[in-house]
């Protein structure tokens, strides 16, 4: 049965459920047991079956099922956000006196977390290229747990050698975590370059309508119970409401993401020939950093990347173009049916390697008439250009 079928029927069960089509959602905190005998089984094997309501219900379960199946792994985990699902990974592995490596090009929150409450926990982090490859071995330590990859980079886009990185990681006997929220899990199979876990925010492409909270953590049997544990010592369990809305856009991903692909390159190509543009941030044109990797290890491009400006443009000219945008709407977060448009200035933070250049503007391609938002940037650049 090819992927595609499978995200059809992953985690439904309609005989169990009257028939119908969707899993329902299941609002529940207590289980009931009918025996203690029952309740003493249930304690001893508290991942297996139902237990409590933030260890699984039917709707989470059904989620997870579908997940799993998308990302090519044997378990996943909902968690609330997508945040959620980087610290609980992050946790699951990594104590006192560890050592993690951080792509330089990672979402900022990730960062964050890595310089606030790891650095308090006593782990160390180490920022390295993002083009690296497999030269992160010399950075490799005994005591390096963890090694933590995004394709592409979070705002500048560069693309990793994933089996590279992967295998020097192994190597040093430590764990590879992968952000896959650009690819939705249909773009990358992260199993094939050897990750051990990815984790996505679900809130992105496969909630797909900008209305949920959620992050996914995926992973195969040998990692299942050491994540799971430290997803529920941290509390984290997905709402059943956003469980069901996941669900839901999950079935719907495998056709949604070409055209936010196909509207997305357009733009990308059209921006190329613009005279303000310096230079396009994608991962599908030969311009991008690590392109070969991308064209090598995806089958296809999101929605999301960026461009920068001319060094003669400021913030002021950015305001200028985006504050009367039409369709462009300008807010954080992407892989919704809505474009948006984000500007980030001249300095993404970069520790291993400065990063420096024109003012940053991030695009999320959405499913309107590529022709419409053609219009729309156009009449922004001759704002800018005013």
């Amino acid at each position: 049965m090819k992927k595609q079928t499978k995200l059809l029927t992953a985690g439904r069960d309609p005989e169990a459920n009257f028939g119908i089509v969707n899993p329902p959602v299941y609002h529940a905190s207590t289980i009931l047991f009918p025996t203690v005998e029952a309740l003493d089984k249930g304690a001893a094997n508290r991942y297996e079956g139902y237990t409590y309501g933030l260890t699984a219900t039917p709707t989470s379960v059904a989620l997870q099922e579908a997940i799993a199946e998308l990302e090519g792994y044997d378990q996943a985990i909902a968690v609330p956000s997508g945040l959620a699902a980087i610290c609980a990974a992050l946790l699951a592995f990594l104590g006192n006196g560890d050592h993690l490596l951080m792509v330089d090009s990672t979402y900022r929150p990730t960062r964050r977390f890595c310089d606030s409450m790891l650095k308090r926990f006593g782990i160390e982090t180490t920022y390295y290229d993002p083009m690296i490859g497999a030269g992160i071995s010399d950075l490799m330590r005994p005591e390096t747990k963890v090694v933590f990859t995004e394709a592409p980079g979070s705002l500048t886009f560069e693309v990793q050698d994933l089996p590279a990185i992967c295998q020097a990681a192994h190597a040093g006997g430590a764990k590879v975590i992968l952000d896959n929220t650009w690819s939705g899990g249909v773009y990358l199979s992260a199993p094939d370059m050897g990750v051990d876990v990815s984790v996505q925010a679900v809130t992105k492409y496969i909630g797909g309508h900008s209305d949920l909270m959620m992050g996914s953590i995926a992973m195969n049997d040998e990692d299942f119970i050491k994540i799971k544990d430290a997803a529920c010592e941290l509390g984290y369990g997905a709402a059943p409401d956003d469980c069901f809305l996941a669900l839901r856009g999950i079935r719907t991903i495998n056709a949604r993401l070409p055209i936010h692909q196909e509207t997305g390159l357009k733009l990308a190509n059209w921006l190329d020939q613009r005279p303000e543009v310096d230079r396009v941030l994608h991962p599908a044109l030969p311009s991008c950093l690590g392109h070969e990797y991308w064209k090598r290890d995806f089958t296809g491009s999101s929605g999301l990347f960026g461009f920068v400006l001319k060094e003669q443009f400021t913030k002021t000219h950015v305001a200028a173009m985006l504050d009367d945008m039409e369709l462009f709407a300008i807010g954080y977060s992407w892989g919704g049916f809505e474009s948006l448009i984000v500007p980030y200035g001249t300095t993404p933070p970069r520790s291993a390697l400065p990063w420096t250049s024109g003012q940053l503007i991030r695009i999320h391609a959405g499913l309107e008439a590529v022709e419409d938002l053609i219009a729309d940037l156009e009449a922004g650049f001759v704002r800018l250009n005013a």
